[in-house]
C-alpha cells in the first residue's frame, strides 16, 4: 500500500523549491546542477521524477520548451513556512506561541542583533494589541 501523499515537501522537494524560488524557471538539467552544487548529486532521471511529482501535487507547474519542461514554483517560502510553523505549533506546543518561543531561546543561540529583531517584532505587536 502506498504512503499517503504529505501535506509538506519533503526534504528533496523543498531543495528543489529553494532553487526555484531564487531562480526560475528551470530546466531539469539546472536543478539538477544547481542540486549538485549544494551537495546533493543526483541521476537527472530522479530529479525528473521528483519534478513531476512536484508538479502532481501542485508545487511547481511546467511550461513546454522543445522537447524539454521549464518548471515554476506554485507555491511560495512563505506559504511552505506558514504551513509548517502552524503545524508544529498546533501539534507540537498544543497551539502555544508562548511555548514555541520559550523553546527557542532554549535550543537555539540567538545573536544579539536577532534578539533586537524579536524584541522590536514583540514591541510592535504590543501596539497593536
Amino acid at each position: 500500500m502506498p504512503r499517503p501523499v504529505s501535506k509538506y515537501p519533503t526534504d528533496l522537494e523543498l531543495q528543489i523549491l529553494k532553487v526555484l524560488w531564487h531562480q526560475s524557471p528551470l530546466l531539469a538539467r539546472d536543478v539538477q546542477a544547481a542540486l549538485g552544487e549544494a551537495g546533493r548529486e543526483l541521476a537527472k532521471t530522479s530529479v525528473i521524477t521528483t519534478l513531476n511529482t512536484m508538479v502532481g501535487k501542485k508545487y511547481l507547474k511546467r511550461k513546454k520548451q522543445g522537447n524539454m519542461f521549464l518548471f515554476t514554483p506554485c507555491i511560495t517560502e512563505e506559504q511552505v513556512g506558514n504551513r509548517v510553523l502552524v503545524d508544529v505549533v498546533d501539534r507540537v506546543f498544543d497551539g502555544s506561541a508562548s511555548a514555541v518561543m520559550m523553546k527557542l531561546f532554549d535550543v537555539k543561540d540567538l545573536d544579539s542583533d536577532e534578539l533586537r529583531e524579536l524584541r522590536s517584532l514583540i514591541n510592535r505587536k504590543l501596539n497593536e494589541s
